[in-house]
């Protein structure tokens, strides 16, 4: 999966369920500042973003993140993350 499926993947979410305008959605936009996500509302785009990667998402590791853009680049490193053999 590329960072443009993931985007539009996002900008979907964020129109659909945040009702955000979709001229408000650009890879530089800080998901508190600029869209007024909170943290109950950054929880549940966490939620609907797992099915898109197929694994776990720790809330942890989207702490950090403060753009779409940095959204897109964790979940592509997620999704491209080698699976440790056992």
């Amino acid at each position: 999966m590329n960072k443009q499926t993931i985007y539009e993947h996002i900008v979907h979410i964020l129109q659909e369920t945040f009702d955000i305008e979709a001229t408000r959605i650009t890879p530089e936009a800080r998901l508190y500042d600029d869209l007024d996500i909170d943290s109950i509302d950054a929880v549940d785009l966490i939620v609907q973003l797992k099915p898109l990667v197929g694994k776990r998402l720790n809330a942890e590791a989207f702490k950090s993140v403060r753009t779409i853009q940095e959204v897109v680049d964790a979940l592509y490193q997620l999704v491209n993350e080698e699976t440790p053999v056992t």
